[in-house]
């Protein structure tokens, strides 16, 4: 039996919505009816409005009710009310296909199996208390293992007392250090592993009980280390295997493909992979490279990714690791390419900026009926318009001469501000929505808007008051 769906709508968007059914309807085996709930816009209407306006037997037919995206309130109100499934739409009419298509998948972003260590670089020059405030910055991000970078040469006398304390905060805890004697006392010390051991060091497994990470002695020695892995897996010892990652015209590529060669022979044991080293070296944006290496330790089932945030250009690298691994499990598990998951880590792009065409804005622009100036941005340009007049460019500085606001220096900066952020998603091919922040992924943290509420004024608007309210 096909599902019948009832949109909730305003007057103004009424037709486009049916236009999107009306072409969707057939494919997604549903039927389908809209329903205008009195108002003019969308987007203005809230639960209470709705159930105060709408007549319940124009519901009777419904199997779910479909609400506005932006609507306030809570839903389940109206669930009571219709005594119907009520569902919370996208925002955009163009993304109700996405959003229909979707419904049934359990996409869960909740799991991983590739564990971040976070490391703490430089940190002999730390105070403790800087150690652990940057180790909370960075279990808050996705850390699940907080690593004591070590520097040669360099005196680290709270060691012991740096992992101890890390340790009574319920971290966990590696070390990272050339010199054996480091590795030792923060094993003691209660270190959870210790980075890393090679063939010349290995002896140090007989002095502590901390987990050790082994390395080649150099990244192309693959024989002996498969060998020396070989006699650890002999002798029954607990470890995890690096290959070692190599820079890219360093060797990148087949130390890539030496990963793939030690998974396919020890299926088994545990392995590390170390993100930095192409992060750190190469000046381009991390966020794709860190989606691409944790696909590939997706693929090799890596069990840990050390990252690293020494360059500027890195800062957001444990929060990418974070996302791109529970992206690349929730895909691998569902056999799909990563795709049409997450957007946290399209930071410049969007995968669908622009949701009206300059026809479709048009149309809008006929049953607008008010002053209010309307911002819109599409493959076309910027486009401004109210019930007297329709702009379109794509430099957001020549709207100066069309908008009337003349004794209006709180509308003029509103507007500045709002068209800058147009030029902005213009320029980039962003998704520009008035009155909202742009969306930049998981790079800048904006918090989520609460659905339960009336929604505040936009950031531009908010301070304007704020700043009044002071005077």
């Amino acid at each position: 039996m096909k599902d019948h769906l009832i949109f909730l709508t305003g007057k103004l968007a009424k037709i486009s919505l049916e236009k999107v059914l009306s072409d969707i309807s057939s494919k997604n085996k549903f039927t389908y009816e809209v329903l205008d709930i009195g108002v003019n816009v969308a987007a203005l209407a809230t639960i209470d409005i709705i159930i105060k306006k709408i007549n319940l037997d124009s519901l009777k037919k419904g199997t779910k009710i479909v609400i506005p995206g932006r609507c306030r309130g809570d839903i389940e109100e109206l669930t009571k009310f219709s005594g119907k499934e009520c569902i919370r739409g996208p925002e955009e009419l163009k993304d109700i296909p996405s959003f229909l298509g979707l419904q049934g998948k359990d996409l869960d972003l909740s799991k991983y199996d590739t564990k971040i260590i976070g490391e703490v670089t430089e940190a002999p020059n730390m105070t403790i208390g800087q150690i652990i405030k940057q180790a909370n910055m960075y279990k808050k991000d996705g850390a699940d293992i907080i690593d004591i970078g070590c520097l040669p040469s360099t005196k680290f006398p709270h060691l012991s007392e740096t992992i101890q304390e890390l340790k009574k905060q319920n971290f966990m805890v590696s070390v990272d250090s050339l010199d054996t004697n480091d590795l030792i006392t923060g094993s003691k010390a209660g270190a959870d592993f210790l980075l890393s051991l090679q063939e010349k060091s290995i002896w140090v497994m007989d002095k502590v009980d901390s987990i050790p990470v082994i390395i080649p002695d150099s990244p192309r020695e693959e024989d002996n280390f498969h060998k020396l892995i070989d006699r650890l897996l002999k002798d029954n010892r607990q470890f995890i295997a690096d290959s070692i990652l190599e820079p890219i015209n360093f060797g990148f590529t087949d130390s890539i493909v030496r990963y793939q060669k030690l998974r396919r022979k020890f299926p088994d044991i545990e392995v590390m992979i170390g993100i930095g080293n192409l992060t750190e070296l190469t000046h381009a944006d991390t966020a794709g490279m860190n989606a691409l290496l944790f696909g590939i330790a997706s693929e090799l089932d890596i069990n840990y990714a050390l990252c690293t945030q020494v360059s500027e250009h890195c800062n957001k690298a444990i929060i990418e690791g974070n996302f791109a691994r529970r992206i690349m499990y929730t895909t691998k598990t569902y056999s799909m390419p990563p795709k049409d998951i997450s957007n946290k880590l399209l930071h410049l792009h969007e995968r669908k900026p622009f949701p009206y065409n300059t026809d479709e804005l048009k149309e809008m622009w006929s049953n607008v009926k008010d002053k209010n100036y309307r911002i819109y941005v599409n493959e076309d340009g910027i486009h401004v318009f109210n019930n007297k007049s329709f702009y379109t460019e794509k430099d957001a500085t020549e709207f100066y001469q069309y908008l009337d606001i003349k004794n209006d220096d709180g509308h003029a900066y509103y507007l500045g501000m709002e068209l800058a952020k147009a030029h902005i998603a213009f320029q980039l091919g962003k998704r520009y929505d008035q009155d909202e922040m742009l969306k930049w992924g998981c790079s800048v943290d904006i918090s989520e808007d609460d659905m339960m509420r009336f929604k505040t004024a936009g950031h531009t608007m908010r301070k304007i008051k704020n700043s009044k309210s002071k005077k």
